[in-house]
């Protein structure tokens, strides 16, 4: 357990870096982290990155790939406190996560169940994110 803590901290640390790299990496590697509370925080600032538009894009493509309930609600999370260019960034980073040709999750599956939240602004973030995937599809 220790080297697991150790390990998401240092992530942790590179979400914080001034290196628009450092946390294209931490958004990368923190997103199958996105259930535990430190993590999610740190994404959902990642997502709302003022420094780089690459850091919103990659960490939003990361957690649409690990597709849980709990990733892409804090996409949604993310969306309702988004800028315009925020949100076209983390709508291109769902977008390249569902024009892989490998496994990924049913999006529109988990954005049913998120729209079922009992907060208000996931509900309205899942709708966004469900129109961006149904954009998609051809």
């Amino acid at each position: 357990m220790a080297a697991m803590t150790s390990g998401l901290d240092a992530l942790l640390a590179g979400a914080l870096s001034p290196s628009w790299s450092q946390r294209v990496r931490a958004g990368h590697e923190l997103a199958s982290f996105a259930d535990v509370p430190e993590a999610a925080e740190a994404l959902v600032e990642l997502l709302l990155d003022d420094e780089d538009t690459a850091v919103t894009r990659q960490t939003a493509e990361a957690l649409t790939r690990v597709g849980t309930v709990t990733a892409v609600r804090l996409i949604a999370l993310a969306v309702a406190g988004a800028d315009d260019n925020q949100a076209d960034w983390m709508q291109t980073g769902v977008h390249d996560a569902l024009a892989r040709t490998d496994a990924v999750p049913d999006v529109a599956a988990v954005c049913g169940r998120l729209a079922r939240d009992p907060e208000a602004i996931v509900r309205r973030g899942a709708s966004e994110i469900s129109a961006w995937a149904d954009g998609t599809k051809s």
